[in-house]
Order: C-alpha cells, then structure tokens, then sequence
C-alpha cells in the first residue's frame, strides 16, 4: 500500500534522530539536534507537533511527558523521496538519472562497480 507523507527538510532531521533510537522525548530529540541546527526547543516541539498530525510519528505518554516514535519506516520514506525525484527530474527513468551523476564525476570506483554487479543481476534475472 502507498502512503505519501509530505515530509519538509526540517522534519525530516528529526525523523533521522528517531529512525536512530527511539522512543525519545521532546528534549532529547532537541539535544540530538540542536548543535548542528541552531533550532530552539519550541522549534524542535513544533516540528514533532507536526510529525504527528502527519501520521509519521506516534506519542505514548509516560507520567508527564510523551515519548515519540516513528510509525513510517525510514526505508518506506527513502523509497517516497527517491522515486518522487526519478518521477519528477528524470521522468520515471533512472538510466538518466546515474548519467547525470557520471557525467558530474559524482560515481566513485566503488559506486560504479555496484552499478555493474547491480546491472550483472538483472540481466541474469531476465
């Protein structure tokens, strides 16, 4: 089944803080990313304020406070953003995709090899 959840650049690095460890409360998501955002803790409650009206994350009280967890895998979301790229930048086609990256000399020996074993399987599938 195909969910879309909208998830802005400022949700998603508290969505990465919970995917890590979780069930975290509000302070400790804010601690997670504080130093490298410069958010303040009304910004970090907001962004989780969002994420569960979404449906991205889940809240379970415990005594006085919430403890948040993500109810969308962090695998299902990469799947999202990455077909919604293809679909939007490159057509639904990937081939142009790995060209854009290859001809920006992005692809290291490494990713290149991957790409052929990747290719090797198809073909052996097909």
């Amino acid at each position: 089944m195909s969910h879309s959840w909208s998830i802005s650049d400022a949700e998603a690095v508290v969505m990465q803080v919970l995917w890590q460890r979780h069930p975290l409360a509000a302070e400790d998501v804010f601690a997670a990313v504080a130093a490298h955002s410069g958010w303040a803790e009304p910004t970090v409650k907001t962004l989780l304020n969002r994420l569960l009206n979404k449906g991205a994350i889940v809240a379970e009280k415990e005594g006085r406070r919430y403890l948040y967890s993500p109810r969308i895998a962090r695998t299902q979301w990469v799947q999202q953003q990455s077909e919604g790229l293809v679909d939007r930048v490159f057509g639904g086609r990937v081939a142009p995709l790995v060209a854009h990256f290859s001809e920006r000399g992005k692809l290291t020996p490494e990713d290149i090899a991957e790409l052929k074993r990747l290719v090797q399987e198809l073909d052996d599938e097909g």
